[in-house]
């Protein structure tokens, strides 16, 4: 593996870190979160703005953290500590670095429940998935969620222990082209079913009508996770890039990238819906109601569904693995960096963390179903504490660092280097120094807000 003359290891080019970066981006939130709310909130109305955050907001929050990353050449920790001690940056790096640790143990038992459903579509059993009642009793055994929730881990621990270039990029460049194309095949399927055009329609053409300021809340929310900003990632994946990739140039690819897998989502699964439910949206149902209850169902009704159901699981399989190698090395750099560990040996520290905090949410839905923290299972506890709390302050404290400590001409410089172009300059000055705290202020209130039963998103 090539290193860096500082002994830190590299992705190979750009096409390694836009893979391996739109890989972290692409993940179950795409697959399951976009197309639900884009239904619920407008469809092409949603569309139009999720893009326009995307190339602003996301934009300027993925050149923020790369650049970091860069130029620091550290994990979030060290990122935040380079620029001098304070309790506030020690705190900022740490909370960007402590949000993949917490978030990938549940996140690797929604990626067992995936490997459950691809292999019941493998072995013909697709009509049973699709049966009421079917996933209630599957995540209240126990036995059954731990067996393929340890599956996941160890495949993810595995491509970790590879490394850098062997590992994550190597995954990553395999997966990502495989998952672009079995998205284009189901979305060709999905819209030539019967009544499927009313859903194409419905989710790609903008209607003023349907805009309200909670289309603006969530997909403000869903752009946020969706390109897997403020979870340390970025700030570690910038720190395997070498000074001669474009940071602007590989930041666009991954904003293409992230937004068409999302659209591509989109159409895999809004038309097939309208034509399984005859043009009901209130059918798309948020998170694993929809993947493991709905789709399933949607599949049944189809010709050819059982094949349909193989290459669908195939792609989120490979989406949830994209996504947990990038968090995992997130949190693997980090023990490297701050404790001086080998990379064995941060990896089998992470496992053992996933083992142990990921059999909680495993076993939440069955054994350890009576036992709930501030009336949540463990499962869900996690992902409130993660998605709406930890991350919109991990992302309010980059702003500050590159706002009022490191200054956005240290940015400028690091993107600029070997004479790298920073065409929407003014685009991050402005954002950066005023809107995105003020977007990730407004999704930790209205998250914590819908969480707590205030306001209904």
């Amino acid at each position: 593996m090539e290193k860096q003359h500082s002994g830190r290891s590299s992705f190979s080019g750009k096409l390694g870190f836009v893979l391996s970066a739109a890989g972290a981006s692409v993940g179950l939130g795409n697959i399951w979160r976009f197309p639900y709310l884009a239904a619920k909130y407008g469809g092409g109305i949603f569309l139009l703005i999720y893009i326009l955050l995307a190339v602003t907001f996301g934009y300027t929050m993925i050149m923020a953290e790369t650049a970091l990353g860069r130029m620091t050449r550290k994990s979030p920790v060290g990122a935040f500590a380079a620029s001098g001690k304070g309790r506030w940056r020690a705190f900022g790096g740490w909370i960007n670095a402590v949000i993949p640790i917490l978030i990938v143990p549940y996140y690797s038992v929604i990626g067992g429940w995936v490997i459950k459903y691809l292999v019941g579509y493998i072995t013909g059993h697709g009509s049973e998935l699709a049966q009421d009642g079917y996933f209630s009793s599957f995540i209240a055994n126990g036995a059954s969620v731990e067996i393929v929730f340890l599956l996941f881990t160890l495949l993810t621990l595995g491509i970790i222990f590879a490394g850098v270039r062997n590992g994550v990029e190597r995954v990553s460049r395999m997966m990502m082209p495989v998952l672009v194309v079995l998205s284009v095949i189901i979305a060709a399927y999905s819209v030539t079913r019967p009544g499927a055009l009313e859903g194409v329609k419905y989710f790609l053409v903008p209607n003023p009508t349907n805009f309200s300021w909670m289309t603006v809340v969530t997909a403000m929310g869903q752009m946020f996770y969706s390109l897997s900003i403020a979870m340390g990632i970025l700030v570690t994946f910038g720190s395997y890039m070498k000074k001669d990739v474009s940071i602007e140039g590989s930041t666009k690819n991954v904003e293409i990238f992230d937004t068409l897998i999302a659209m591509m989502a989109g159409l895999m699964i809004i038309p097939a819906v309208f034509s399984f439910s005859g043009g009901d949206p209130d059918t798309l149902q948020a998170g694993p109601a929809l993947m493991f209850i709905t789709i399933p169902k949607v599949f049944e009704s189809m010709e050819l569904g059982s094949l349909v159901g193989v290459l669908f699981f195939v792609l989120v399989l490979f989406a949830a693995v994209t996504s947990s190698i990038a968090l995992t090395e997130s949190a693997v750099s980090t023990f490297e960096d701050e404790l001086g560990w080998s990379r064995k040996k941060a990896a089998a520290v992470i496992g053992i963390i996933m083992v142990l905090l990921g059999s909680l949410s495993a076993l939440g839905y069955g054994p350890l179903s009576g036992v709930t923290v501030i009336g949540m299972q463990f499962l869900d506890f996690f992902d409130f504490l993660t998605n709406s709390v930890m991350m919109p302050i991990a992302a309010i404290a980059t702003c500050l660092l590159v706002t009022s400590v490191i200054g956005v001409e240290k940015i400028e410089e690091e993107v600029t280097q070997n004479g790298q172009p920073f065409r929407r300059k003014k685009v991050f000055n402005f954002m950066i120094r005023t809107l995105c705290p003020v977007f990730a202020a407004i999704i930790l209130v209205s998250s914590v807000a819908n969480a707590l039963g205030w306001i209904s998103m």
